[in-house]
């Protein structure tokens, strides 16, 4: 019973339903991310370069038999991801300079008196 009782407790921490929620926004938000990269900003990006060397598309890039479109798609597609990433940070670090910091609390009521009487005995 000790064993279920620990893993339950475990089991609903805070950090732990947490991390499972976070996956989850994560997986989501990675599926947008890139249908985003996929639809919208690589074949932006790519048309012209594609059109120059006359492909279609990135899959049909190849060296002898070397297939190296998929990778140059995963390529831009890491730092396309990595920095809409940087720039969430960024903006979320920025919101949290704004906060202002919480004034350090003076010495308690028993500080205090703990001093008075060490300033005494010293006289």
């Amino acid at each position: 019973m000790g064993m279920l009782k620990e893993f339950r407790d475990f089991a609903l921490k805070g950090n732990v339903v947490d991390l499972a929620i976070a996956v989850i926004i994560g997986g989501a938000f990675g599926a947008i991310v890139s249908s985003l990269v996929d639809d919208v900003i690589t074949p932006l990006l790519l048309t012209p370069a594609l059109e120059a060397i006359q492909a279609k598309d990135l899959d049909a890039l190849t060296w002898g038999a070397v297939k190296y479109g998929k990778f140059l798609a995963a390529v831009i597609k890491f730092i396309i991801i990595a920095f809409i990433l940087f720039l969430l940070v960024k903006g979320m670090n920025k919101m949290k300079k704004k906060e202002e910091p919480a004034k350090p609390a003076g010495p308690s009521e028993e500080i205090l008196l703990l001093r008075e009487i060490r300033d005494s005995l010293k006289k």
